[in-house]
C-alpha cells in the first residue's frame, strides 16, 4: 500500500504542477531575477501548493491514524498559508517567524515532543521544561534550513527527497507505520514536483514549498526518533547535516561580519560550489551526493553498537569540517584542518627505497 501511495502522490503532483504554475502567474506570484538569484527570467512560485495537494491526496488514501494526525494537518495548513502569503506579498521576517512559531506550537501542544533521552549504560535524561523549547528550536531550525538551501533549480526538492527516503526507510525498519506513511506520501509528492523543478526549472516551490517541506521533515523526524538513545537522537541531525550545517555557518558568517541574522548573502553552500567552477547541475548533484552520504551514515549509525557509533560520529564531524573548509563556507581563509594536514604531511620524513 505504501508503494501505491507513493506512485499516486507522484502522478498527482506531476499533473497538478502545471495548473499551479498557471495559477501563480495569474495572481502574480512570480520570482523576479536580481543580483542574488541565479535565474535570469521571471519564474512562477507557489510550486509548494502542488506538493501540498499531492500530500493531501496521499493522506486521504492511506489515512494514517495517530494522536498526532490532527495537529500535523492543522500545523501544516498554517505553514502553507504563511508560505503562500510570503510568496504573494513578501512577509516581513517577524511575520514569517510568527507563522512558523504558531505551526510549531500546534504540534507541540498536540504532543510532538522529545521528553527524555536514554543514555548509554541504562541511564536516562529527563528534559522536563527544556522539552518544549528544544522541540520548538528543532522545528523552526529545520524549517528555515530547508528554506535557505532553496537557491538552485531542484536543490531543496532533491535534498528533501533524499532525506525523506532515509527517514522512511528507517521508519519501515523500526516498524513505525505512521512515520513511514507520512514520509512516503511526502516523498512521492516531492519527487513529482522535482520533475518540473529540476534544472532548467519550469516553476519554483517558493516559500510555500520550502517552509512546508522543512516543517514536515522536522515533525516527521521528531516522531521517528523521539525518546530514543543519545546516539539515536543524532540520527535526524546527521540525515539533515547539509541544510543544518549550511544554516549554522551562515549564522557564524553574519556574526563574524556583524550583519543581521536575517540579512541575505551569496555564501551558502551552493554559491560556494558555483564559485569553485561547478555548473548549475553539477552543484546540485554534488549536494545530492553529500546528502546521500550523510543519509547512509545515519542508517549505519542506527544499526551500530555504541563504539562503532562513536567512530561513525567522529568521521562525520571530520567530513563536515573538511567540506566547510574546502568550499569556503565560512570564509576563504578559514581552513584550520586543511592547514594542519598540510603541515603534518610536510613534516613527514621521506622514505627512500634501498
Amino acid at each position: 500500500m505504501l508503494a501505491l501511495a507513493l506512485i499516486i502522490c507522484f502522478i498527482v503532483t506531476v499533473l497538478i504542477t502545471p495548473l499551479v504554475k498557471r495559477f501563480a502567474i495569474k495572481i502574480g506570484a512570480t520570482d523576479k531575477p536580481n543580483h542574488r538569484k541565479v535565474h535570469q527570467t521571471l519564474m512562477a512560485r507557489l510550486g509548494g501548493l502542488a506538493i501540498y495537494i499531492g500530500f493531501l491526496v496521499g493522506f486521504v488514501l492511506l489515512q494514517p491514524n495517530s494522536e498526532f494526525t490532527l495537529p500535523i494537518l492543522i500545523g501544516s495548513f498554517v505553514i502553507i498559508v504563511t508560505g503562500f502569503l510570503d510568496d504573494m506579498i513578501e512577509l516581513s521576517a517577524k511575520w514569517k517567524l510568527f507563522g512558523q512559531l504558531l505551526a510549531a506550537g500546534i504540534v507541540i501542544y498536540g504532543g510532538v515532543q522529545v521528553q527524555f533521552i536514554n543514555l548509554p549504560f541504562d541511564g536516562q535524561l529527563q528534559l522536563g521544561w527544556f522539552s518544549i523549547p528544544l522541540t520548538l528550536l528543532w522545528i523552526i531550525g529545520v524549517t528555515n534550513a530547508i528554506n535557505l538551501i532553496d537557491g538552485l533549480d531542484g536543490l531543496a526538492a532533491g535534498v528533501s527527497s533524499i532525506v525523506l527516503i532515509t527517514i522512511s526507510s528507517l521508519a519501515i525498519m523500526q516498524g513505525d507505520l505512521f512515520v513511514a506513511s507520512l514520509g512516503v506520501i511526502l516523498l512521492g509528492s516531492t519527487l513529482g514536483f522535482l520533475i518540473h523543478n529540476f534544472n532548467p526549472a519550469k516553476i519554483f516551490m517558493g516559500d510555500t514549498g520550502a517552509l512546508f517541506l522543512g516543517y514536515m521533515i522536522s515533525v516527521i523526524s521528531l516522531l521517528g526518533f523521539k525518546n530514543v538513545t543519545m546516539f539515536s537522537l543524532l540520527i535526524p541531525v546527521i540525515i539533515l547535516a547539509i541544510p543544518i550545517s549550511d544554516t549554522l555557518f551562515a549564522i557564524v558568517r553574519r556574526l563574524v561580519n556583524k550583519q543581521p541574522l536575517s540579512s541575505p548573502d551569496k555564501s551558502h553552500l551552493h554559491h560556494c560550489l558555483l564559485r569553485l567552477g561547478l555548473s548549475h547541475k553539477q552543484t546540485v548533484l554534488a549536494i545530492y551526493a553529500m546528502t546521500a552520504f550523510f543519509g547512509l551514515a545515519a542508517v549505519m549509525l542506527a544499526m551500530s553498537t555504541l563504539w562503532i557509533s562513536m567512530i561513525i560520529i567522529c568521521v562525520i564531524i571530520i567530513a563536515i569540517q573538511l567540506i566547510v573548509e574546502r568550499v569556503g563556507l565560512v570564509s576563504q581563509d578559514y581552513r584550520p584542518m586543511l592547514k594542519f594536514l598540510r603541515r603534518f604531511s610536510a613534516k613527514r620524513p621521506l622514505k627512500y627505497e634501498k
